[in-house]
């Protein structure tokens, strides 16, 4: 548990934003000799080489090029949160002026110490280069109002992103701005930056919480806790009969709808380039499984009424499955019974969730990306709570049962014939 504790902390907290979280997963696939694929050049794809590349810089897709049916894990590096626009100066504060990214509970972010990152673009002699950036130790706060100014803050007050939700970052005396930590984290002269896609995020690191230390709070649990278990699994796998696939998008938490998202074209972009043909490309489809993983819903024991009465997951309880009629999940008895069989091969627990059924709850990028690959996949997640706080919580038992879920997942290939499907593994 220690390890896992580690090793995942240490992730969320350098997977700062979508851009870094990229970053930190090319470093960790370069160190175990992938090599990264431009979509711009052409692909010589050597038997058993192993590969990754990026779209957009916050998207990553990696695969070994062995075995047939393709193995996908698909996750999400992107969180609620707030991008900056740029500076605000009035009389006597210097303000950072922001809008809304997705859907964070927006009180979460008042009175917490918050840092800014992300990517900029450059000046270069032959034209322009993102680079990876961020304020470093400084930080910046959004303050509330205080509750002589706002009598009914306690009966429910509706936060205004474009009045309530404007960080303080210094008096308008100091010589500092944005722009000049923004720069010299990523060693460039100021005025060499063209462009910039910057946000907020929580400047507090993860920490361990529960009388026996069971529970880990910490921001970006959705979705970065299923992509660590993911790339875990992914990297230690052993070779199989199946081709592994590792993708992570961005923008999950705005729809998917982007050249880099779920929605997009880079999944199949990608898996054709590795058959070489349509007929190869349709038939390891068909012959392949995908896991969404995206985190989901726990009881919450403060409101029992808000979840379904046989359906409801907890921490430390183990994997969650997720099913939905209206298919926002799209997990169907097959590939239920598939990944069930593979967590109970790598002694995994799974829960089972439902909404409520009188309750609309939240989609992900499965049934979105089987619109462009069509993949038999199942939808899973860790379960959680305060899902789109500024702070998550979630147990670090499922973490652990993610990984050898995951790893087991990798080590695995499918024989196909229509629904008649032999596990292997």
């Amino acid at each position: 548990m220690k390890n896992t504790n580690s090793a995942l902390s240490s992730f969320l907290k350098e997977a700062k934003t979508p851009y870094h979280a990229v970053g930190v997963i090319k470093e960790r696939l370069l160190a175990e000799g992938y090599e990264e694929l431009y979509e711009s050049d052409s692909w010589s794809l050597c038997d058993g080489g192993k590969y990754f590349t990026v779209r957009g810089g916050a998207s990553i897709i990696a695969f070994r090029n062995e075995g047939f049916g393709f193995m996908v894990t698909a996750t999400h590096c992107d969180s609620p949160s707030f991008r900056v626009k740029g500076e605000l100066e009035g009389r006597d504060y210097i303000r950072l002026d922001v809008e809304k990214y997705g859907g964070p509970i927006n009180y979460s972010w008042l009175d917490t110490p918050l840092s800014v990152g992300g990517r900029i673009v450059v000046k270069t002699e032959g034209g322009v280069e993102a680079r990876l950036a961020d304020i470093g130790d400084k930080t910046v706060v959004i303050p509330s109002l205080a509750i002589h100014m706002r009598r009914d803050v306690n009966d429910g007050c509706k936060l205004n992103v474009a009045s309530d939700m404007i960080p303080l970052a210094s008096l308008r005396t100091s010589e500092i701005r944005l722009l000049d930590l923004i720069a010299e984290s990523a060693g460039v002269d100021k005025c060499d930056i063209i462009s910039y896609d910057l946000q907020l995020f929580s400047a507090a690191e993860p920490v361990l919480v529960g009388l026996s230390d069971e529970f880990l709070l910490s921001s970006r649990i959705d979705d970065l806790s299923c992509v660590w278990g993911c790339l875990e699994g992914f990297l230690s796998a052993q070779k199989a009969g199946s081709c592994p696939v590792l993708a992570v998008f961005d923008n999950e938490e705005t729809g998917s709808h982007t050249k880099q998202g779920a929605a997009s074209t880079f999944l199949r972009d990608t898996l054709m380039r590795v058959s070489g043909s349509e007929e190869e490309y349709n038939r390891r489809v068909a012959s392949g499984f995908m896991v969404s993983a995206d985190n989901a819903h726990a009881f919450h024991p403060n409101h029992p009424e808000l979840a379904d009465k046989e359906n409801a997951p907890t921490l430390g309880g183990g994997i969650v499955i997720k099913y939905n009629a209206n298919q926002k999940y799209t997990t169907e008895a097959v590939s239920d019974a598939i990944f069930r069989e593979v967590c109970r091969m790598a002694g995994a627990e799974v829960q089972s969730f439902y909404n409520r059924a009188d309750m609309v709850g939240g989609s992900t990028l499965g049934s979105i990306s089987n619109t462009k690959v069509s993949l038999r996949t199942v939808d899973i997640g860790l379960p959680q709570l305060a899902m789109h706080s500024c702070t998550e919580l979630m147990a670090m038992r499922d973490a652990e049962l993610l990984v050898l879920a995951m790893k087991k997942f990798y080590s695995t290939d499918l024989e196909v014939k229509g629904e008649s499907i032999k596990i292997k593994g």
